[in-house]
C-alpha cells in the first residue's frame, strides 16, 4: 500500500511540473509575440507590418481556393454545394417591424386607389410642380433650384418675396399645381427640403445635406429634355411606401427611354440618397484569358478564311452622373398642407426613437 501511494505522489508531482512548464512556455510565447506598433524603428516596423499583411492575404487566398474547390467537387458529384457565408450587416440584422409591406397585403393596394396621389399615378393628371425658396435666400439656393428644374419635368420657379406659405398654397391650388417644393437655406447653404402635395397634402419635411452641384461633379453629363425613368429603392414600411408615392407623384408616369435618363431615390438606414444619371451603351473588344495549350486552337477558331483575326465585341453599359447629388432625412410627415400651429402629424422623428442602430422607419 505504501509503494502505491508513493507512485501516485510521484505521478502527481510530474504532472504538476508539466503544467508549470506549459504555463511558462505559453507566457514566454506571449512575450516573444511583438506587435508592429511596439517596434520603435520605423523601417523595421513597416517591414514587419508588410509581412503580416502579406501572410493574411495568402491565408485569405487559400481559404477562397479551398471553398471554390469544394463547390466544384460538390457539383461534379451531383451534390449541393456548401452554403455561402452571408456577412452580418446593419441592414440584414434590423429590428423586426410590423409595418413592413408584404406583396399579399390587399388592404395596402386597396388604399393606393383612394389616396391623394392616385390621380397623378393613374395618369389622370399631369404633374405640375411649383418650386420656391425661403424668404431669405442665398446664392447657392437658386443654383440648386436651377438644377432641380432640369431634373423634374413640368416644374416652374417662383420667387418667394414676402408671401406666406399659406398664400402660396392657395395660389398653387388656383393654378392647378399638383405639388410645391420649398428649398430652405441657412448660412448660404440649402439645409431643408419641403414637399407639399396639393390640394389636400400631405406635407413632408426633410433635412437636406451633402449637396454637390453639377459643376462640382467630375466628368459630369448634361441631361436632355426627355422624361426620366424613376427608381425608388428600399421603401419597405407603410411610412416608406407612402413617402415613396409622394416622391413618385412629382414625376410623369410615362418615361421616355430614348433619353436614357434615370432619377434614383435610394433609401438606406432611413437616409434617402438622390442621384441623377444617364446610361450610355458602348461596344468594346472582349479579351478572353486562354491557356497556352488551347491558344493555338482558339487562334485558329477566331481567324476567318483569309487568316485574319476576328475581334469579339461586347456591349457595355456605362453610367454618367448628371447631378445634383444630395441626401434627405425625413423629419416629419404632416396631414394636409403646411400648417405649423394647428396641423396634425402622421409621423414625427424624435430623439427618443433613436434607441438602436438597427431600428429603421422607412
Amino acid at each position: 500500500m505504501g509503494e502505491k501511494r508513493k507512485k501516485r505522489e510521484r505521478e502527481e508531482l510530474i504532472e504538476g511540473d508539466k503544467e508549470t512548464n506549459n504555463n511558462y512556455e505559453s507566457s514566454n510565447k506571449k512575450k516573444r509575440e511583438i506587435l508592429p506598433s511596439m517596434i520603435k524603428n520605423k523601417e523595421k516596423r513597416s517591414s514587419v507590418h508588410a509581412k503580416l499583411k502579406h501572410q493574411k492575404k495568402l491565408e485569405k487566398r487559400k481559404k477562397l481556393k479551398a471553398r471554390d474547390a469544394a463547390e466544384k467537387l460538390a457539383l461534379e458529384l451531383g451534390e449541393e454545394p456548401p452554403p455561402k457565408m452571408v456577412p452580418r450587416t446593419i441592414e440584414n440584422t434590423r429590428e423586426p417591424d410590423e409595418t413592413v409591406c408584404r406583396p399579399d397585403d390587399d388592404e395596402l393596394f386597396a388604399g393606393n386607389d383612394a389616396d391623394e396621389f392616385s390621380s397623378v399615378l393613374k395618369r389622370e393628371r399631369m404633374p405640375k410642380i411649383l418650386i420656391t425658396t425661403c424668404r431669405f435666400n442665398s446664392t447657392r439656393g437658386p443654383a440648386f433650384i436651377s438644377e432641380l428644374l432640369t431634373v423634374i419635368p413640368n416644374a416652374y420657379y417662383f420667387k418667394r418675396g414676402t408671401y406666406d406659405l399659406k398664400k402660396i398654397v392657395e395660389y398653387a391650388n388656383n393654378k392647378d399645381f399638383t405639388s410645391i417644393i420649398v428649398v430652405h437655406t441657412n448660412r448660404r447653404e440649402p439645409d431643408a427640403f419641403l414637399i407639399i402635395g396639393l390640394p389636400d397634402g400631405p406635407t413632408a419635411h426633410f433635412k437636406l445635406s451633402k449637396l454637390v452641384l453639377r459643376k462640382e461633379i467630375k466628368n459630369h453629363g448634361n441631361p436632355t429634355g426627355h422624361l426620366p425613368e424613376l427608381v425608388l429603392n428600399n421603401f419597405t414600411t407603410r411610412l416608406g411606401h407612402r413617402l415613396g408615392r409622394l416622391i413618385q407623384s412629382l414625376f410623369p408616369q410615362d418615361p421616355e427611354f430614348r433619353g436614357r435618363r434615370v432619377v434614383t431615390f435610394h433609401n438606406q438606414r432611413d437616409f434617402i440618397f438622390f442621384r441623377h444619371h444617364r446610361y450610355i451603351f458602348e461596344t468594346k473588344e472582349s479579351k478572353e484569358n486562354v491557356s497556352k495549350g488551347n491558344k493555338a486552337k482558339e487562334d485558329s477558331k477566331n481567324k476567318n478564311t483569309k487568316g485574319e483575326k476576328i475581334a469579339k465585341e461586347k456591349v457595355i453599359a456605362r453610367l454618367q452622373e448628371c447631378g445634383p447629388r444630395f441626401t434627405l432625412k425625413l423629419i416629419s410627415l404632416q396631414h394636409g398642407t403646411f400648417d405649423t400651429k394647428g396641423g396634425e402629424y402622421e409621423w414625427v422623428h424624435k430623439s427618443e426613437m433613436d434607441t438602436s442602430r438597427r431600428r429603421f422607419f422607412l
